[in-house]
């Protein structure tokens, strides 16, 4: 019994999450070593990998999705694993994305200081391990952190917030997701929007001297002719005509961008109407988060920090599940907006907390474990993936009932953490 409360104690501390961490992210850079030593690297490095030692020239590459797919950004972190040549190239790259973790997880607890914050980081870093390699071989898994940071920055430094976004949006677009909760809520709107233009322009000043600007927006466009992703929420009736093998519905690998689809009837159309459906889902979300934030300060006052949180866990999750592309990365997108959430309302974020962590575990079946099942049509797999879906649909109707909730419920005391 004694021995049980140490070990809880022990978890309960700083130090106890300390060692986690770095048991956790250890186990990742050894294994990323062991496959460097091997010239090996794992999952999307491989790709990033021949791009970087091309010196992300489309000419020179023999085939496969081109490096402008991603924002300038992206190629840098992809530079800097290849600065030693292609063979510690995976085990650079996860020693990067460790570094922003551990600066993610430091900020999150206040380096500590917040011993309430230690479950929340707990929390974080389960769901990182239970993620695995998609947070550690994949673009994503650097921006996610970021995010973090600037979440937990929140209303209180909305500028440096709003930079980090703004960096990790031209790593990876989803962050501006988060940037359009942080326009919707904070007061100082025009610092905000500052700090987006005065970022952008450092990145196409950044362009012009590489010389990559007539590539610069690139990433914009190439995304717009791929058809509907298998892993896609709105892909879901299809797979399953697909499983059961009814009418012409069927998967193929898109080689060009390196993707496995579902062609059938009516997936061109709906291929076509997905991007101003998600357009218009996060517009939707934004207005719904201006309301809230109007309708609770007539009611009295609004936490713009709680405020933020959710607006930003709405809008990335509306950036899930209205997105033709459904790559199982996507879910770290996630995880930031409900870490901080629990440092802030633990009671309130543990409904969201406990469905990231059950679309984790079915992320993790689906990939990398049985992919090679599921685009094999195993019924199996295909109910999986089905159930992480719809928990994605609940998550994002769990999110946007909380805005609603925020904006008809009148505060109990003055927020402390309201920006000033």
């Amino acid at each position: 019994m004694v021995m049980r409360k140490r070990w809880q104690e022990g978890l309960r501390s700083p130090r106890g999450l300390l060692w986690g961490f770095l048991v956790a992210h250890v186990m990742f850079l050894v294994f990323a070593a062991l496959l460097s030593l091997r010239g090996e690297a794992f999952s999307d490095t491989f790709i990033y990998r021949d791009w970087a030692m091309a010196g992300f020239d489309d000419e020179t590459l023999a085939r496969g999705p081109s490096p402008w797919g991603y924002p300038i950004l992206a190629l840098v972190p992809m530079a800097f694993a290849a600065v030693a040549g292609p063979g510690p190239f995976l085990f650079l790259w996860v020693l990067l994305t460790s570094v922003l973790n551990g600066w993610a997880m430091g900020s999150l607890t206040m380096w500590g200081q917040r011993r309430d914050a230690i479950p929340a980081g707990w929390w974080w870093l389960g769901f990182t391990v239970l993620m695995g390699w998609l947070g550690f071989a994949r673009v994503d898994g650097l921006t996610a952190p970021v995010v973090l940071v600037a979440l937990v920055y929140g209303v209180r430094q909305p500028f440096a917030a709003s930079v980090l976004l703004g960096l990790a949006a031209w790593v990876k677009v989803w962050p501006a997701a988060v940037m359009l909760a942080f326009f919707a809520v904070v007061k100082e709107r025009a610092r905000v929007a500052a700090a987006a233009v005065l970022t952008s322009a450092a990145v196409v000043a950044l362009a012009a001297a590489a010389g990559a600007l007539p590539r610069l927006l690139n990433f914009l466009t190439q995304q717009g002719g791929r058809g509907m992703q298998l892993e896609a929420t709105f892909t879901t009736p299809w797979l399953w005509l697909s499983v059961l093998g009814i009418g012409d519905s069927h998967m193929y690998m898109n080689t060009a961008i390196n993707s496995m689809q579902v062609d059938g009837p009516g997936t061109a159309v709906l291929s076509v109407l997905m991007q101003p459906l998600l357009l218009l889902a996060a517009a939707a979300v934004t207005g719904m988060t201006f309301w809230a934030l109007h309708q609770g300060k007539a009611n009295g006052g609004m936490d713009r920090t709680e405020l933020l949180l959710s607006g930003a866990l709405a809008l990335t999750t509306a950036f899930v599940v209205f997105n033709k592309v459904g790559s199982p990365q996507f879910m770290v997108w996630l995880a930031p907006a409900v870490a901080v959430g629990l440092t802030h309302n633990w009671k309130e974020w543990r409904v969201p907390a406990a469905m990231l962590i059950a679309i984790a575990a079915a992320t993790f079946l689906i990939y990398p474990l049985f992919y090679d099942a599921l685009s094999h049509n195993d019924p199996a797999m295909a109910l999986v993936l089905s159930i992480r879906n719809i928990l994605l649909v609940i998550l994002f109707f769990w999110s946007v009932r909380r805005l609603r909730t925020l904006g008809r419920k009148p505060p109990t005391a003055k927020p402390e953490t309201e920006e000033s």
